[in-house]
């Protein structure tokens, strides 16, 4: 039980002493990451491969462990050999590979090469604590990051509350309980610049300002995990890599802002963010890290777990309080704000899961050090989600003002098959499309809304070429339609009656005038809508209309899709004299639409196609095109 902050230190060193005897003891440590994103590529049977392959050949002085997510999760499955003198990282590993990782790397002393991302040399660890970075060296998606909220993931195992008191881990906590005032607590986090990493970007320590001034009495402070972007997974990561971390930032905030009570409101679809969570709040409960007079102070949190059953707009923080007082997960009329009177009709801060990660680093290395990283209104970094058409799917965290051309190009790898790039959705459904003219633009909070979008929770789609931005943008409302809550007409009525425009216009039965009404009613439920969802879902569509207009004036004047995406809008023909007769088309199409034979050319029934692409695949003479 660690009682006093002399516990904590003692209980410091002995985690350190015990992790430099095991690095004296044992030959290697193999990390395997098991995020979800891991273990749903098969990093669980990559983990059983290797412990019972060192069985097999008797080697007893290996580690493996579990770890979170690294990051890297285009090469999922990945495990990571740590040797005294260097560190290599595999990558797509499966059973087979982590078995010959061992009687080659483990027991041989060959690296395999070509399994190694980029060559896999990477900075030692005592390097890498130093520097706030995790993974760099050689291999580019790393290089360049700067992680502060991903310090822990990918380097410790999760479910060991040891490992993280080892990387300095509740030393703010104890921080902040002996040597500050709430006021001071409060001041630092303003001085930082740490801006809310969910959504709008308000600034961290003046919302814990505003409810640290409300008289004296119960208080609540909220992490909302409630994280329903498509393509995002910072929130879901950073609870499963590094869970403590958010444990600690609220601690922190509830002490700044007096509250004893937290809740963290996480999807029921994360279930091993969910377990963790749950874990690391026992643990920190079994070592009196929360509870009664925590450290031998006066103050006194516990922290619990509500789970949410997925529903979209109790990301909205109005609605996620609705849901944990029971009731129906609506918004309601601000103000007054939660800060003011929130759960239950108390003050509440609420704030996301990567700006609690961002707040024990903040109190441990000072305000100055956090602010001298990012641009000038948007301070530190930003965890952003790359997905869509991009090579290196995975986590990046940057700092502020990292260009998008570096993110795409330099981490992401750029656009899979020499594609070009056509644009990237920031903000998920809530946000908006940058075209490719504003690749190296800046990424803060006052760049991407002079684009007129968002940085939201940091989810990060990028489009190829060959997409159809008014199919994406109909796919966005689609979404964010179908999870409105329907308590306000503009965004009930109004997100229907633009669904029904551009579902016409991808079926070829849009009018000119449509286009104008379109943006006009898009603007009108972006200023009469309740919450943040109805005012945020016309922005996919004004924004591929404010930078695609072109797209958008063929589909319905020309009834074309230059994409080839709207299936009312393109046919596939076959080219007679391509056409060599093989019949391989009409043998894959899985309709009988296609006919013909050695003596008469094979032609397409427009009636009868259904448009799915079999045929132009399977063709190997390239005589059939889509126009």
């Amino acid at each position: 039980m660690i009682r006093t902050l002399e516990d904590l230190r003692e209980f410091k060193i002995q985690q350190e002493e015990r992790s430099r005897q095991e690095k004296a003891d044992k030959q290697a440590k193999i990390l395997v990451g098991m995020g979800t994103c891991g273990i749903a590529a098969g990093a669980q049977e990559v983990y059983e491969a290797i412990c019972d392959e060192l069985r097999q050949q008797g080697i007893e002085d290996v580690v493996v462990a579990q770890t979170g997510c690294i990051g890297f999760c285009a090469q999922e499955p990945l495990a990571e050999v740590i040797l005294p003198d260097r560190q290599v990282l595999y990558g797509h590993i499966d059973a087979e590979k982590a078995r010959k990782i061992v009687t080659d790397h483990i027991a041989g002393g060959q690296v395999i090469t070509e399994w190694a991302v980029n060559g896999g040399s990477l900075l030692p660890k005592e390097q890498q604590a130093e520097a706030e970075i995790v993974n760099v060296g050689d291999v580019p998606f790393f290089k360049t990051q700067v992680r502060i909220a991903l310090k822990n993931c990918g380097v410790i195992n999760p479910e060991s509350l040891g490992e993280y008191i080892a990387r300095d881990g509740y030393q703010s906590l104890a921080k902040v309980l002996t040597e500050m005032t709430p006021a001071d607590v409060i001041e630092e986090v303003k001085k930082s610049g740490l801006r809310g990493r969910g959504g709008g970007g308000f600034s961290t320590g003046m919302k814990w300002e505003f409810a640290h001034k409300q008289p004296p009495g119960q208080k609540y402070i909220v992490c909302n995990a409630d994280e329903g972007d498509p393509g995002a997974f910072m929130d879901r990561s950073i609870l499963e890599g590094d869970p403590h971390s958010v444990v600690e930032g609220m601690a922190i905030g509830a002490y700044a802002i007096g509250a004893n009570k937290g809740y963290v409101y996480c999807r029921a679809e994360y279930p091993i963010a969910v377990k963790r969570l749950n874990l690391a709040i026992s643990q920190a409960k079994e070592q009196g890290l929360l509870g009664e007079n925590i450290l031998g102070t006066d103050f006194s949190f516990d922290l619990e777990v509500r789970l949410g059953a997925g529903a979209f707009v109790c990301g909205e923080e109005t609605a996620l309080l609705a849901s944990i007082e029971g009731e129906r997960g609506e918004p309601r009329l601000r103000p007054p704000y939660p800060a003011v009177s929130g759960l239950w009709g108390k003050p509440t801060i609420i704030n996301n899961v990567e700006t609690f990660a961002n707040i024990a680093p903040i109190i441990r290395r000072g305000s100055d050090w956090f602010g001298s990283i990012g641009s000038e209104n948007s301070k530190g970094t930003k965890v952003f989600a790359l997905a869509g058409e991009i090579n290196n799917i995975g986590l990046a965290e940057i700092p502020m003002g990292t260009t998008l051309r570096e993110v795409i190009f330099d981490i992401g790898g750029g656009i899979p098959e020499g594609k070009q790039f056509k644009g990237a959705q920031t903000g998920g459904p809530s946000g908006g499309c940058i075209p490719a003219e504003f690749l190296d633009t800046p990424i803060d909070y006052d760049n991407l809304a002079k684009l007129g979008t968002i940085m939201g929770s940091g989810g990060l789609i990028i489009m190829a070429e060959d997409t159809c931005m008014v199919d994406l943008a109909r796919f966005f409302l689609d979404f964010t339609q179908e999870e409105s809550c329907g308590k306000c007409p503009p965004c009930r009525v109004g997100t229907t009656v633009m669904l029904d425009m551009l579902n016409r216009i991808v079926e070829g039965k849009g009018e000119v005038e449509d286009l104008e009404k379109l943006k006009e009613l898009g603007e009108n439920i972006k200023a009469a809508s309740l919450c943040g969802l109805g005012q945020t879902a016309p922005n996919p569509v004004l924004s591929t209309m404010r930078y695609f207009w072109e797209e958008y004036e063929e589909h319905v004047r020309d009834k074309k899709c230059r994409a080839g995406v709207c299936t009312a809008l393109f046919q596939y023909y076959i080219i007679p004299e391509k056409c060599k007769r093989c019949g391989i088309c009409a043998k894959v199409c899985p309709v009988k639409c296609i006919s013909g034979d050695r003596q008469t050319p094979y032609v397409i029934d427009q009636e009868l196609c259904i448009k799915c692409g079999a045929c132009m695949e399977a063709c190997p003479f390239d005589s059939i095109i889509k126009q």
